[in-house]
């Protein structure tokens, strides 16, 4: 039998845990005192609603589960490939969402306000930063077509940063159809703009030559490869001159709206930045796309969009939506690197006792310790000595005694 989690998955620690629950309930509290409600969805969904989820590369990373029994003798049977698999785990929280509000919006408020705190799974090569199962943190807005949802989207999700410690932070936002508007008056083809889009958003990982060469790869147009290299290499290009090649003014507007409406928000607090490379990765996007970036820190710690399209994929009717995720286990793994300590924690104490003690009074006692500690109640061992210092360790403050009124505090020892 093995011992060691699954390639791309973790156990987690007592003290990593701690900081993680801890985490979660300051983003929660943000969103929540903002309205937000919070609501769960299976970790399986259907099969054919991920395949036409427009996930982007996600999609080829999906955890597949084979069809059960007579239905799986068939699939076999079949020597089709696809018809091995009728779900799979869901790779984010996006297309669950959708899903659900589909199937309840009749009972839901419009606009419906929602928290998504859960595990996701993606089949990826396993790497520091990218784990095979992992947690987001998602607040949406259904049923609000106006940028006020962006912008409330922004602030939410920056308070929750800010509670939580990060500060110097930027919210980059770009809109996906004007970026759209520009590939197509270099001489991309309408067609081929989704994937042009998931390329791009590359460039941050890859660089402009490594663009370059996957758009190349792709067969598309070298003078289109050629003009959106020259954009990429003019580096700092204004809204003004990339709002000009889009056919629709509103869209520019919009965005420029979101960006000062933000920025008034953000009161020199964190920036708000325009920043027209910025595509994200996944296919539903349809308008607005943001991320948060830290300069002392590599990638994004949070990011999200609009997606209007996602819901009318099971209603037929188009339904404005727009989301922003918290990067979680980001978030926790950077402050863990930092020595993050839990504000207003208390400390942890071991009350030990004999085994001859009566053990209704040393339940007694640790109730009153708790007043100021968090007491865990041990049975003392034979090399005291040992045991303080396996407790010291293991991070306690220090040890009370259930027959003695002394309280042994390892910062006190010499």
């Amino acid at each position: 039998m093995k011992t060691q989690a699954l390639k791309g998955m973790r156990d987690l620690l007592p003290a990593e845990q701690s900081l993680r629950d801890y985490i979660q309930g300051q983003i929660l509290e943000t969103y929540r005192a903002a309205g937000f409600e919070r609501i769960s969805t299976p970790m399986l969904e259907d099969m054919e609603n991920l395949d036409k989820s427009d996930g982007g590369d996600n999609l080829n990373l999906i955890f597949k589960v084979l069809k059960r029994g007579e239905k799986l003798d068939a699939a076999l049977a079949s020597g089709d490939p696809k018809e091995l698999s009728d779900m799979g785990l869901r790779y984010d929280l996006t297309l669950p969402l959708s899903r659900y509000y589909a199937a309840n919006r009749n009972s839901l408020p419009t606009p419906f306000k929602v928290i998504q705190t859960d595990r996701v799974f993606r089949a990826e090569r396993p790497q520091k930063g990218r784990l095979r199962e992992f947690v987001q943190c998602d607040i949406d807005i259904l049923g609000d077509s106006s940028p006020n949802a962006e912008v409330e989207l922004i602030d939410v999700t920056t308070r929750a940063l800010l509670k939580i410690g990060f500060t110097g932070f930027t919210v980059n936002i770009n809109d996906r159809r004007i970026l759209r508007g520009m590939l197509e008056s270099m001489g991309f083809a309408p067609e081929t703009l989704d994937t042009v889009c998931v390329t791009f958003d590359k460039m941050d990982k890859i660089g402009a030559e490594g663009v370059r060469a996957e758009l190349t790869e792709k067969q598309l147009p070298e003078n289109a490869i050629a003009a959106l290299a020259d954009f990429v290499a003019a580096g700092d290009v204004t809204l003004d001159a990339v709002a000009a090649r889009c056919a629709d003014p509103a869209i520019a507007n919009d965005l420029k709206y979101v960006l000062s409406t933000a920025g008034a928000i953000a009161a020199g607090r964190y920036q708000v930045a325009y920043c027209p490379s910025l595509v994200r990765g996944q296919g539903y996007y349809t308008g607005m796309v943001f991320e948060v970036t830290c300069p002392q820190f590599s990638g994004a710690v949070a990011g999200g969009g609009r997606y209007d399209n996602m819901v009318g994929k099971f209603i037929g009717q188009q339904v404005p939506a727009v989301g922003f995720s918290i990067g979680f286990e980001r978030v926790c793994g950077i402050l863990l690197e930092q020595g993050y300590q839990i504000p207003g924690a208390k400390a942890k104490l071991a009350l030990l006792y004999q085994p001859s003690a009566d053990f209704a009074a040393v339940l007694a006692k640790a109730e009153a310790l708790r007043a100021e500690y968090n007491v865990t109640i041990l049975p003392q061992g034979k090399k005291l000595g040992k045991q303080l210092g396996q407790l010291e360790s293991a991070g306690f403050a220090g040890a009370a005694f259930a027959d003695k009124e002394e309280i042994k505090l390892f910062s006190e020892r010499a």
